[in-house]
């Protein structure tokens, strides 16, 4: 059994980005600029967008983070990123979600400049993604292909599994599987809530993806030997042994399914770094493109 290790990975693909960008600096170019907004005081919102700045930081890239309080309202919200998409030094930004209850997440998805949005989040960018054009991957799934691609994970062909059918991961990760390129070529599945005989379905998988929001949903005797196993799902679960209170734990069950599996993610350290990893490799194609016009 490999673990397919996301910490060590984005950390490659992060030195690789900082060497592109101490070149940048050598020959005096612009260097990628990635901003984030924040709206309000949500704990996990803030850990991840302090995650990225710190990552910019680190390989070299100009951040800049808008915080909101989280009264902001929807118009003053949409102002902001009006702002945004015409600021010429600013290559790329986020808005992370989720966003308070007052302010409607899908027409602010919709107002981000596509050519700016590095979330891959836009419904331009999801469309090209769905014709195979060139375009901003969704951060997530495209850190699954990475990890893929880099351990020479064998897809081609495979059967593959992908629990859950949400935009950020599941859909897109489906598509992405059965289009012609190195870790895909596959024959994709999507289960859900109402999928009937589920066990069945997982257990003829060659490679599962778990993004159902369902902490250790997955268990042994639901695969069989020698399965990938791609574990999204992140939820804290009370753990009175631990200082916090808490652990993290996937949608998988790593102990029972870890045994049978040839690779597999953990958590943490698994896909959560990669997706920080490949905003700033979507980041430094929009430098890229934004340069070339």
């Amino acid at each position: 059994m490999t673990i397919l290790d996301g910490k060590k990975v984005s950390n490659d693909i992060k030195n690789e980005i900082a060497e592109q960008v101490s070149v940048m600096v050598a020959n005096g170019e612009k260097v990628p600029h990635l901003a984030a907004v924040l709206v309000g005081s949500d704990g996990a919102s803030m850990t991840y967008v302090n995650a990225k700045v710190k990552a910019c930081e680190r390989i070299g890239f100009k951040s800049t983070l808008i915080e909101l309080p989280e009264h902001t309202t929807e118009a003053e919200l949409l102002e902001k990123i009006a702002i945004l998409n015409t600021d010429a030094d600013i290559d790329g930004f986020i808005v992370q979600l989720p966003l308070p209850k007052q302010i409607d997440e899908q027409k602010v998805l919709m107002a981000i400049d596509p050519d700016k949005d590095v979330d891959g989040f836009h419904p331009t960018n999801v469309g090209r993604m769905a014709l195979d054009l060139p375009t901003f991957l969704p951060a997530t799934p495209y850190g699954i292909m990475e990890l893929l691609e880099r351990y020479k994970v064998e897809t081609s062909g495979k059967n593959v599994v992908v629990m859950g059918r949400s935009h950020i991961v599941g859909r897109p990760m489906s598509i992405l599987m059965s289009q012609k390129r190195k870790a895909g070529d596959a024959t994709v599945t999507v289960v859900h809530s109402r999928s009937k005989n589920l066990e069945a379905i997982t257990k003829a998988a060659d490679i599962i993806v778990a993004a159902i929001g369902i902490s250790e949903f997955l268990t042994g005797d639901m695969v069989k030997e020698d399965v990938v196993v791609i574990d999204v799902g992140i939820t804290r679960v009370p753990d009175t042994t631990k200082k916090n209170g808490y652990r993290l734990a996937g949608d998988v069950h790593f102990e029972s399914v870890s045994k049978k599996a040839s690779y597999i993610t953990p958590v943490p350290g698994g896909v959560g770094p990669m997706t920080i990893a490949m905003l700033l490799k979507n980041t430094l194609l929009s430098r890229e493109r934004h340069n070339a016009k």
